[in-house]
């Protein structure tokens, strides 16, 4: 009890630190949200009872009070502490104290007291308590291993209280219905602790009384209702196959393997013992398995993990093909690409010592690839071609919500659109351009074929959906010029595939995208013919606004409520710059060819100049 008051304690100052998602009360009564909470669940519990007799939905509350309170993301601490703010709130109710804040006093449920049932929701909560405190342990321990024997201790508390509280149950006071209950309650924690402890035979005998109860209440009770019980016997159901395998029943492991696929994994108590178990079943198997065979070569592969990833491929392969349900078949995408970049990983690391071997060698063949490359090489295929799997199943998804998408959006959810798929495409072809790259590969001329049919078949669809997002914002042009590019690629495929069909039946259909955008070009063309009429109705002298300045359009008269504010568009400014005549320039070219006339007889010559001309001049004897 005091390691019980400790937990309480530890929960409470947990719930009022934040972050646990929900609302709590302070010392001075709290928040009106908090004060709503504890009176809500202060009142009594629904009872399943008839007349004066006790009833309590335990499966229903125990579920409600998980989903709405941290298990659905895997929070086991924040259920833990809500259990205990809830026993708190329903011992103040009840008037049923352990003491007082300086000392202790224990107090048990007897059946004297079973006059309210919200005392056998007292004990209900404390194992609740307990077992939501076992698997935080559970989770703790994969890094502390100590803390399994807490996990232990805390398991067995649960189940301790779960035995209280079928005891309780037992009185004349209390339903069938709640007695049935309780002791598949009780069954199912203590399958819980006996599985921990290894005891395959006891927990599959708790386990097996807690499917029949549930079933037989599942049966009694209308749809609606049997619903949770159902769920209960889905949860528990791989335990008992896990159970049987351990005591000798060899076929087990095959239904465990098979309700792991389906699921896309396993979650609680049995994930990590199934993922060990099928790990362990599929080395068995591997040491049988020496070599792989694609595309013609024949690889011996002595690494144990990719024989085991090679081995459970195919099982993976055929639970995605079964599968119904989207986020089923996106897990298992999920899981198998993990797996296979693991598979690679330990393929890369066998590769470098290779590779600084043939470094080193001086033989004439150095450029060819060994087979450790090409076994490399056949993993990136496989982890690049389950990527195209997984983006062409979400576009199938998308277009069936974008063929199905009537109504409008509700609850603020966004619906899907084209582009989506462009995006999708897009890391489509990414992956197809990574695949002829591929060492080993690059002279496989059926190969590199194969995959250019494939890009062409994506590239329509890629340019189909590019269309239909032209189409939304009505530019029809883009659109048509689009479609015509679809038509294109597709009528390349259908040239190309002769002799390529078997290898492409997985492939969208062409034939169909082309029927397809036949019609929506039809349509098409009729929507932007409707669209033009209806912007040439619509038009009018007093709307028109063409963008021109009002110094431009004085003779038109037209509403533009811009001219009023502060931005109002008067004359283009800066004005555009307008060309103009330059001076012009002359150049006198024959002025270098004329011959000029002589003027020797026009221009006196001049005086000789000197003392002789001197005197001449003086006594007149100059000519």
């Amino acid at each position: 009890m005091a390691a019980e008051r400790q937990v309480a304690g530890s929960g409470a100052s947990g719930g009022r630190g934040g972050g646990s998602g929900t609302t709590t009360t302070s010392s001075s009564g709290g928040s009106s949200s908090a004060g709503l909470e504890e009176n809500k669940e202060n009142e009594k519990p629904k009872s399943s009872g008839l007349g004066d007799s006790l009833g309590l939905e335990i499966l229903q509350i125990v579920k409600e009070s998980q989903q709405q309170h941290g298990l659905r993301h895997g929070d086991f601490q924040r259920y833990r502490g809500y259990c205990s703010r809830r026993l708190r709130r329903l011992r103040k109710t009840l008037n049923f104290k352990m003491g007082n804040r300086h000392k202790f006093t224990g107090k048990k449920v007897t059946e004297e007291l079973l006059s309210d049932n919200r005392y056998l929701l007292l004990i209900l909560m404390d194992a609740e308590r307990a077992w939501s405190y076992a698997m935080q342990l559970k989770q703790e321990a994969n890094t502390e291993p100590r803390k399994r024997f807490h996990l232990l201790s805390r398991l067995r508390k649960a189940v301790k209280h779960a035995e209280e509280l079928e005891r309780l149950c037992e009185s004349n006071r209390v339903d069938a219905k709640t007695k049935l209950e309780a002791q598949a309650y009780t069954a199912y924690l203590t399958g819980m602790l006996r599985f921990e402890y290894q005891e395959w035979k006891a927990a599959m005998e708790a386990f097996n009384k807690c499917k029949t109860i549930y079933e037989k209440l599942a049966s009694a009770f209308t749809d609606e209702q049997a619903i949770l019980y159902n769920q209960r016997v889905e949860e528990i159901s791989p335990n008992i196959r896990y159970c049987a395998y351990n005591i000798g029943d060899q076929s087990a492991i095959s239904e465990l393997m098979q309700m792991r696929l389906r699921s896309g994994g396993t979650e609680g108590l049995l994930a990590e013992k199934l993922e060990a178990l099928i790990t362990q079943t599929r080395a068995k198997q591997a040491a049988t398995m020496s070599e792989v065979e694609w595309r013609g070569r024949t690889v011996p592969v002595k690494i144990d993990k990719v024989r085991i990833f090679l081995l459970g491929l195919a099982d993976t392969e055929a639970a995605i093909a079964q599968a119904e349900e989207e986020e089923t078949k996106e897990r298992l995408f999920e899981s198998l690409l993990s797996e296979c970049r693991d598979a690679i990983q330990a393929v890369r690391e066998e590769l470098k010592p290779d590779q600084k071997q043939r470094e080193h060698s001086s033989e004439a063949d150095s450029g060819k690839v060994t087979n450790i490359q090409y076994l490399h090489s056949y993993l990136t295929y496989i982890k690049l071609s389950t990527a195209i799997k997984r983006n062409e199943s979400m576009a199938k998804a998308l277009q069936k919500a974008l063929l199905q998408q009537q109504q409008p959006e509700e609850d603020g959810k966004r619906t899907p659109r084209p582009q989506d798929l462009i995006r999708l495409y897009d890391i489509i072809l990414q992956n197809l351009a990574e695949l002829p790259q591929l060492p080993g590969l690059e002279e496989d001329k059926g190969y590199l074929k194969e995959i250019g049919i494939k890009t062409l078949v994506y590239k329509a669809y890629r340019c189909f959906f590019i269309a239909q997002s032209y189409v939304l914002v009505k530019k029809w042009s883009e659109a048509l010029v689009l479609y015509d590019r679809v038509l294109k690629y597709a009528n390349e495929v259908q040239a190309q595939a002769g002799t390529y069909k078997n290898s492409l039946k997985e492939l969208p259909d062409v034939q169909e995208l082309i029927t397809q955008v036949n019609a929506e070009k039809y349509s098409m063309q009729a929507a932007a013919i409707l669209d033009a009429g209806d912007s040439y109705e619509v038009e009018s002298p007093l709307q028109v606004k063409d963008g021109k300045p009002l110094s431009e359009r004085f003779e038109t008269f037209c509403l533009d409520p811009s001219l009023v504010s502060k931005q109002a568009s008067l004359v283009h400014f800066p004005p555009e710059f307008q060309p103009i005549p330059c001076k012009p320039l002359f150049f006198d070219l024959a002025l270098n060819h004329v011959t000029l006339p002589p003027l020797e007889d026009k221009v006196e010559q001049k005086a000789k100049s000197g003392l002789t001309g001197y005197i001449k001049g003086i006594f007149g004897f100059r000519s």
